[in-house]
């Protein structure tokens, strides 16, 4: 089988290569190098650099490559930038979607994994999150998210086209085995900056708020490990490839952790000092996030096996002691 991963040389998406790899398809990665890594693609995989701006280098690509399927990872993704530069992420994300499956159906590729985000679902109305949720994005990032999963839906109407819809809740950690060898660039979430700052790359973290009513104050969310992430891509392709249905499912570890927690058990794992100091809440911050996996795990038997803290810490870690300062 032979699988294209449109940007597949990023954080997740190196990743994601790299678990269709270990099930032995055929993986050619297509990426631009906006935010991806020369060093996270694999010598198994073939690849070819191009822009989904740019649909004759998608068009080459997809045409007489045989693929079963491909793997949408490419977008713009920071959740504040999107509200100042909205421009920018209608282009990108929704302008480069509109390529991917107008150059896709052409070329007769009829299954598309997207990756999603739980953005679509803005401010929670109850927890644990589960699919049927509003959909009620409050920044234009999620926006596009699911703009491009209505999107989806239409081509599967009208073109045939199956699609997966992952939609992430926070990812986080790295290849147990080491084999990813980029840092992910300019990452916004949590753990990437406690490491950052265990590491000495950065003086101290922010942490938004200790008042919300949680069980120590600070914000509880659901982090999930990219190599979990990673497999769910494979599961729910051959999901719609032997079904021949659409799905839209939520990756999460169902289980919350509290920003404090976090930064403790990141002390206790790196053996660092990792300065933190309490400032004020952020705007659009709610109190929990937390998943809903269920139908994942009954339509996809999915079932998260590292993303427990401490292997979401560790294997971050990893990555990131070698650039210890003193």
């Amino acid at each position: 089988m032979r699988i294209l991963v449109i940007g597949g040389a990023g954080y997740i998406g190196s990743h994601v290569a790299r678990a269709f790899l270990d099930r032995g398809y055929a993986v050619t990665v297509f990426d631009n190098f906006q935010t991806g890594l020369r060093e996270n693609l694999f010598d198994e995989a073939a690849f070819v650099h191009g822009d989904i701006m740019r649909p004759e280098q998608l068009r080459a690509v997809m045409t007489g490559g045989g693929f079963d399927g491909c793997v949408h990872l490419a977008a713009m993704k920071a959740a504040g930038q999107s509200m100042l530069k909205p421009e920018i992420y209608a282009e990108a994300n929704i302008a480069g979607t509109i390529n991917i499956l107008n150059q896709a159906s052409a070329a007769g590729i009829a299954r598309v994994i997207f990756s999603s985000s739980a953005a679509v679902y803005g401010t929670p109305q109850y927890l644990p999150i589960d699919e049927e949720h509003p959909k009620e994005p409050e920044n234009f990032y999620g926006f596009t998210k699911l703009e491009i999963e209505r999107l989806l839906e239409w081509y599967d109407k009208l073109k045939g086209m199956r699609y997966a819809a992952i939609r992430y809740f926070n990812a986080a950690g790295y290849d147990v085995r080491g084999r990813i060898k980029g840092l992910e660039l300019n990452p916004e979430n949590l753990l990437p900056i406690v490491m950052e700052t265990a590491a000495g790359i950065r003086p101290k973290l922010s942490i938004f708020g200790d008042d919300y009513p949680t069980r120590d104050g600070s914000c509880i969310r659901d982090y999930v490990h990219v190599s979990d992430l990673a497999e769910a891509h494979v599961t729910a392709f051959e999901y719609i490839l032997q079904k021949e249905q659409s799905i839209t499912v939520n990756l999460g570890s169902q289980t919350g952790v509290t920003v404090f927690e976090m930064v403790e058990r990141a002390r206790a794992i790196t053996g660092r000092s990792v300065s933190a100091e309490v400032s004020g809440r952020r705007a659009g911050d709610p109190s929990e996030l937390v998943a809903s996996s269920a139908k994942a795990r009954e339509l996809l038997g999915w079932v998260p096996k590292y993303s427990d803290v401490d292997t979401l810490i560790g294997s971050t870690w990893k990555m990131y002691e070698k650039f210890v300062t003193f």
